[in-house]
């Protein structure tokens, strides 16, 4: 496994993109996401939901791993084409406007997921990091999304918002969180076990000790390479299981 993982990280490390940038619209306005074609014989689809930096390369080299791997891959664009915030007041503005219009966040993620759909497997997994955990989550109790087999966030927000709940049908979900991460606590960790136990749900949290917030992200300083290794084998262990 180690040395399939160093395999895949050389490969996240490599300058150049394997995949290729695809326009799409929602209610008319542009976005841009990007597709991954699986190498060799297509094993599923799985769509990425992007982190509060908006889609960037970071997304666009997981794709491709997970293209290596054998899956079809969608990373979509929740901001719209050409929104890429670079400092933190401008990415919490554009998590805001998510955050408090729900609507639109299961809107422009559900296009995200058909057009994921439409150029791979309809069968497919939904994952996101940081920002897109909590929007994979938010998908998950909609219960509106067709042929997702399982859902996982990385270091994502876990809170539920007032009146929403987990379904007693949802797929299978996998968390990875950090023990170390300060933005999202252990108590809502609990609360989010405590949720899934009563909709009786199928899910794995995984904790990693001393792993920070955002602990995925190649080449940062929080990046953790032990919690990263052990959560992407989960992931890939959840979707052999369910695709």
């Amino acid at each position: 496994m180690k040395a399939l993982f160093s395999l895949l990280l050389s490969l996240a490390a490599t300058p150049a993109l394997a995949g290729q940038a695809v326009n799409y619209e929602i209610d008319g306005q542009p976005y841009q996401g990007y597709r991954a074609a699986a190498q060799g014989e297509p094993k599923g689809g799985v769509l990425i939901i992007h982190d509060w930096d908006g889609l960037t390369d970071y997304e666009m080299r997981r794709a491709d791993m997970l293209a290596a791997q054998g899956y079809d891959v969608f990373a979509a664009d929740l901001y719209g084409a050409g929104n890429r915030p670079v400092d933190t007041d401008a990415k919490k503005a554009e998590t805001a406007k998510l955050y408090e219009d729900r609507e639109a966040m299961r809107e422009r993620t559900l296009a995200a997921l058909a057009q994921a759909q439409r150029l791979g497997a309809s069968d497919t997994v939904v994952m996101g990091y940081c920002f897109g955990g909590a929007v994979v989550l938010e998908l998950a109790r909609s219960g509106l999304a067709e042929h997702v087999k399982g859902y996982a966030t990385f270091h994502g927000g876990l809170s539920t918002p007032e009146g929403q709940a987990y379904p007693t049908d949802m797929p299978p979900l996998l968390v990875a969180h950090g023990g170390a991460d300060q933005s999202i606590g252990m108590d809502q960790v609990a609360a989010l076990a405590q949720e899934l136990e009563a909709a009786n749900a199928t899910y794995e949290i995984q904790i990693y000790s001393g792993a920070p917030h955002a602990f995925t992200v190649l080449g940062s300083d929080r990046y953790d390479a032990r919690a990263d290794q052990h959560s992407w084998a989960a992931f890939k262990a959840l979707l052999e299981e369910v695709l």
